[in-house]
């Protein structure tokens, strides 16, 4: 993990050119089988970023290298704090299947981006070139670890994805949601064999794809319209 000035590196050099909305931007979700893709995009004032990157925002990083109750106390802070300015997109399993999870992506972050107040001066992104953002962007490989705002944004996308999945979960415990958020993991692969997808998996991912089609194999062919053997409680 990179620390100090290095994380506010690329805010700097926006601000000092007077670009002083700057929003970061990263997303969580893009290789479960199940639930939504979410974005996030924030930003920081600068005066609060320079002095917290230090304090209470240090430690702050990609949101996949932070334990689950540090993810947690990040997003509770950033979403209470005044000088912190994020806004959600979404793009749902549908969309997903129907556009494939990369244009999804694009598209939940093309919503985040505009369901702030008013529009960023400019975007940071993490990984590579997003497509249809509505402002000037800069790509950052492994950005959300090399920028305070990215690393924000990714922690505020996780924990909301996240909690999302929980809620899901309760409405279909079968597949475990809670525990693996929807990733491949042998439980969700072993559920989806045993059961079939449920109406939030995203059946254009190939193991989703397979285990449909062994439900459908399964239909009966008497003409007696008797239920499915792999159906969904």
């Amino acid at each position: 993990m990179q620390e100090g000035p290095s994380l506010l590196e690329y805010e700097e050099g926006l601000w000092a050119k007077g670009l002083m909305r700057v929003a970061g931007v990263d997303e969580a979700g893009r290789g479960p089988l199940a639930g939504p893709v979410v974005a996030c995009a924030l930003v920081f004032d600068p005066g609060f970023a320079r002095t917290a990157k230090d304090g209470v925002l240090s430690g702050l990083t990609d949101s996949k290298q932070l334990s689950e109750s540090k993810r947690d106390h990040f997003f509770e802070f950033l979403e209470r704090s005044d000088s912190v300015e994020f806004a959600l997109g979404s793009a749902a399993p549908e969309e997903i299947d129907q556009i494939n999870i990369l244009q999804a992506t694009y598209r939940a972050m093309e919503r985040s981006v505009k369901g702030l107040g008013s529009l960023p001066d400019h975007v940071l992104v993490d990984g590579l070139p997003v497509k249809g953002l509505p402002c000037k962007s800069t790509s950052i490989v492994k950005g959300d670890s090399k920028s305070l705002s990215i690393a924000a944004a990714s922690v505020i996308a996780k924990v909301t994805r996240d909690r999302i999945m929980q809620q899901l979960h309760e409405q279909y415990p079968v597949y475990g949601f809670d525990s693996h958020k929807g990733y491949g993991s042998k439980r969700h692969v072993q559920a989806l064999l045993e059961h079939g997808p449920s109406p939030v998996h995203r059946t254009s991912f190939r193991p989703v794809k397979e285990a449909l089609g062994i439900k459908e194999r399964k239909k009966p062919d008497d003409g007696a319209g008797g239920q499915l053997e792999f159906g969904i409680e």
